[in-house]
């Protein structure tokens, strides 16, 4: 981190301490379902286990894992060896307890993303998987993915699977009083530098947080996210839109098959969330 500006760091630093903060309001919320009313692979859509295959054998990474709720589906899929990393320390501690209690075998390192090549010790992985609200955090999107592809051998996988920019110019949850239009608020493009944001409440239910509340989020459109991938050398094999999600931001939103949300079939079909698949070259 230490080679971003005074300014980035601050906001990175931020970001943590908001992280933290979010934690334990997670940890209890419904919203996660840590009680055991949510499973692992209920954070997946179906098209995800279609794109990523057999994980018999593998050694995969998740970084900005949050509590692991994700993180816990590929030690349950068979992975030889899984390991998830987070800037947030109380997330860590967190995560940890739960695969615990759990009695699942996965390692989680306290560390942030753009510093994974050291605090990962030049270790090597088959599938790196992130997403779900993660790349909104990350300042500098082709040293990101410099990063995670040092971190793939020869033939990995790096799989992003992210709520797509369009829902970001929507708002990805609602403001007080908003009905269930569609209404673009905020940008879809990069390049107006960081959003401020200063919330007393996350996007889960639960208790307010009372200190950290601000936090800061940059934009990324799609061909952003596809050039810093190619840029760092990774092919693209796969690239989604999908009008799923894993929560119903707007009221109006219907059950989908597989237990996700839609828009009703009345509104327009839109992207609300894609998918990236990319390959290090043999």
């Amino acid at each position: 981190m230490t080679d971003f500006d005074a300014a980035t760091r601050s906001m990175i630093r931020a970001n943590q301490a908001n992280w933290d903060e979010r934690t334990p309001v997670h940890v209890a919320s419904e919203f996660y379902g840590l009680d055991g009313s949510r499973a692992a692979s209920d954070w997946f859509a179906p098209f995800e286990w279609d794109d990523l295959g057999d994980l018999t054998g593998f050694d995969v990474l998740h970084p900005q894992c949050h509590l692991g709720t994700e993180t816990r589906a590929f030690a349950e899929r068979g992975a030889r060896s899984t390991v998830g990393l987070d800037f947030s320390a109380e997330a860590i501690r967190q995560a940890r307890r739960i695969a615990a209690d759990g009695g699942l075998d996965i390692e989680y390192v306290h560390a942030d993303v753009h510093a994974a090549g050291d605090a990962l010790s030049g270790r090597r992985f088959d599938l790196i998987y992130t997403g779900k609200g993660s790349l909104c955090y990350l300042p500098d999107l082709p040293r990101w993915a410099d990063v995670l592809s040092g971190l793939l051998r020869p033939g990995g996988v790096l799989y992003v699977v992210e709520f797509h920019p369009l829902l970001n110019s929507l708002g990805p949850v609602p403001r007080p009083g908003e009905g269930d239009e569609l209404l673009l608020r905020n940008d879809y493009l990069s390049g107006r530098g960081a959003v401020e944001r200063d919330a007393r409440r996350t996007y889960t239910d639960g208790p307010e947080l009372r200190e950290a509340t601000v936090s800061y989020e940059w934009r990324h459109g799609l061909g952003e996210v596809v050039n810093a991938v190619i840029g760092a050398g990774l092919s693209v094999t796969k690239v989604r839109e999908t009008e799923l999600l894993p929560w119903p931001r707007w009221g109006s939103m219907v059950r989908a098959d597989n237990g996700w949300w839609r828009l009703p079939e009345s509104a327009p079909r839109i992207p609300l969330l894609y998918a990236l698949r990319a390959v290090k070259p043999s």
